[in-house]
């Protein structure tokens, strides 16, 4: 084999849901008082899920980060899980 042959790499596949943003689908936007529907984005860990797992566009992934901050500051929302 040629010094400069590389292997190739895996492509990391995610878990990734329909490319429809459900906010836009019912036509509503993230509230920070709707907690039920705030977890559904955040892991068990209680991180926010990125755009590409969640499904969301731009505009509401946005409005998204502010309420689950907004819900964690006023006790809504935990900022970590203890395990």
């Amino acid at each position: 084999m040629p010094k400069h042959y590389k292997p190739r790499r895996r492509r990391r596949t995610f878990d990734r849901r329909p490319k429809f943003c459900s906010f836009c689908k019912q036509g509503e936007e993230p509230d920070y008082k709707n907690v039920l529907a705030l977890r559904r984005f955040i892991t068990d860990r209680g991180k926010i899920l990125a755009r590409s797992k969640s499904g969301i566009c731009a505009k509401h992934q946005r409005q998204l980060k502010t309420a689950i901050k907004r819900a964690r500051i006023l006790a809504l929302l935990p900022f970590i899980r203890h395990q």
